[in-house]
């Protein structure tokens, strides 16, 4: 009898061929439970054998010496993080480097979307010491929670008395720039009271991948470790299901672009700024973007780790025998 894998995923677009039943394993039965908001703490959560987990959290939690998730280097989620810098529509802010001295909102200190963003900024000259950063809810039905954890640093990194929304005081004025998980609601109507802080995001975007020669990873999949150690094909056959299902959606995408008036120009552009296997899975391909979080890790101080990336990613025999 194959194993049944049940799996927590977001709504990704490219999962739709395995819901529909188009991609299918003949090693095991997956069953996707769809969620908005993922795991707290995966490892100890009995509904699941595996899930979308953050890069940032899973990587934190393997230098702190956890051993109850086992990583599968299939970055579910990755993006480029310019974009994600917002400020108000009417704010005189272009550049990274006007952030100088400003007040910048974040919704989580630790997150993997915003250490990438700090990343980013950073290489503008815009370091941690260069602002002030304030630890809030994105909006007001967002829930009020520890944002901040261990890194908070009077005068330089704080949690905002009540959690008042980000977006609220950006578009009041008190704080001059948002780093965004999603674009807020409203952000792609006319006349929206927020806009990208970089006038032309993409440009910024295309030259950050000519430089680095990835795209940000955020999400990965973790597994049980005991599931890994009775099914050691499971990780890779796991990953290589969730890649097919990619694969297949990008095909169909490609030949159904109806679905937006302009949809085939993103894709043609897409296809000549990204070399086809910009979003490959496995510790080959994304050595070096996993070599960069790390580093990013110890330049922030999120972690003091001597991790690599073979030791964060270990093939899955050797994985199953450190978390037994």
């Amino acid at each position: 009898m194959k194993p049944v894998i049940r799996l927590a995923l977001r709504d990704w677009d490219f999962i739709t061929p395995l819901l529909l039943g188009d991609v299918a394993s003949d090693q095991f039965e997956l069953k996707i439970e769809r969620l908005a908001a993922l795991p707290d703490d995966f490892a100890s959560d009995t509904r699941f054998d595996a899930s979308e987990i953050s890069f940032s959290r899973y990587t934190t939690g393997k230098a702190r010496g956890e051993t109850g998730v086992f990583g599968i280097p299939n970055f579910i989620m990755r993006g480029f993080r310019h974009r994600c810098v917002v400020t108000a529509a009417k704010s005189p802010l272009t550049r990274f480097e006007d952030l100088r001295g400003k007040r910048i909102g974040i919704a989580g200190w630790q997150d993997s979307g915003n250490t990438w963003t700090r990343a980013a900024l950073a290489e503008a000259g815009i370091g941690i010491e260069d602002a002030f950063w304030a630890v809030s809810r994105l909006a007001a039905d967002h829930p009020v929670t520890d944002r901040i954890g261990r890194y908070a640093r009077p005068g330089r990194i704080e949690a905002l008395p009540g959690q008042p929304p980000l977006l609220d005081l950006l578009a009041a004025g008190e704080i001059d720039a948002v780093l965004m998980p999603f674009m807020p609601n409203g952000f792609f109507a006319p006349g929206s009271a927020f806009r990208a802080l970089l006038p032309d995001v993409r440009a910024a975007e295309v030259d950050y991948f000519r430089k680095v020669g990835f795209v940000p990873g955020m999400h990965i999949i973790g597994l049980k470790p005991e599931l890994v150690g009775r099914e050691p094909w499971l990780p890779q056959a796991l990953s290589d299901l969730l890649d097919e299902s990619q694969r297949v959606w990008l095909e169909k995408r490609r030949r159904y672009a109806d679905t937006s008036p302009w949809l085939i120009d993103e894709l043609v552009r897409s296809g000549h700024d990204l070399p086809a296997e910009w979003n490959a899975s496995g510790l080959g391909p994304n050595r070096a973007m996993v070599a960069a979080f790390l580093e990013q890790l110890r330049i922030q101080e999120l972690a003091e780790t001597d991790l690599t990336p073979e030791t964060l990613f270990p093939a899955a025999g050797a994985g199953a025998e450190q978390a037994a």
